[in-house]
């Protein structure tokens, strides 16, 4: 399938999930991340905030988890900088104060931006993936940009609530693919 048509299946059916089913799904990728990734040696990590309105992945918990498990880890949220189009990586604390932007998705009041270069791990955000490590996302094409962007060892890991699709029929040799896949079940190694 073609990643429009992927991306209409797979946002309806995580908008289906109950708020509990959300929790409990979300609770378990945060739980499978941890336990599968050594962080010890990661400085910074970006990961992506929740757009509530699609029902995405709340990440609450892996930030949570890693300020109590790896305080010496840095960790970074989007900021979308809506004249160049581009992610800013704001750095993100417990204490941090969040606003919505133009599209209801919070972000960091904060200023304190970390270059691109420093992310050590990305959590890419996802609808679907496929075995090869494409992903489909909301179409904006933001995620596409700043991973392209990225260190070439950064890790980029994608968390997503369903296991991977047969093929993403319309990628790109161009498109730039996650390392592994992140599922409320398994980790997916797309290398």
């Amino acid at each position: 399938m073609i990643k429009s048509e992927l991306r209409n299946i797979y946002l309806a059916k995580q908008k289906n999930f109950s708020p509990i089913e959300r929790k409990n799904r979300s609770k378990q990728i945060a739980n499978c991340f941890i336990q599968a990734f050594d962080l010890s040696q990661v400085n910074f990590l970006h990961c992506f905030l929740p757009i509530e309105k699609f029902n995405e992945i709340d990440t609450k918990e892996i930030f949570q988890r890693i300020w109590r498990e790896f305080a010496h880890l840095k960790t970074v949220v989007p900021r979308v900088n809506f004249q160049t189009h581009e992610i800013e990586n704001v750095k993100f604390t417990a204490e941090t104060k969040l606003v919505k932007n133009a599209w209801g998705i919070n972000e960091p009041t904060e200023s304190e931006v970390v270059e691109t270069e420093k992310i050590d791990v990305c959590l890419v955000p996802l609808l679907c993936f496929d075995a090869r490590g494409f992903r489909v996302g909301y179409g904006k094409g933001f995620y596409d940009k700043f991973l392209k962007n990225c260190r070439a060892d950064c890790l980029k890991i994608g968390l997503g609530y369903f296991a991977p699709v047969a093929e993403i029929s319309d990628a790109e040799n161009f498109d730039v693919k996650i390392d592994f896949c992140v599922t409320p079940v398994k980790i997916v190694n797309c290398k």
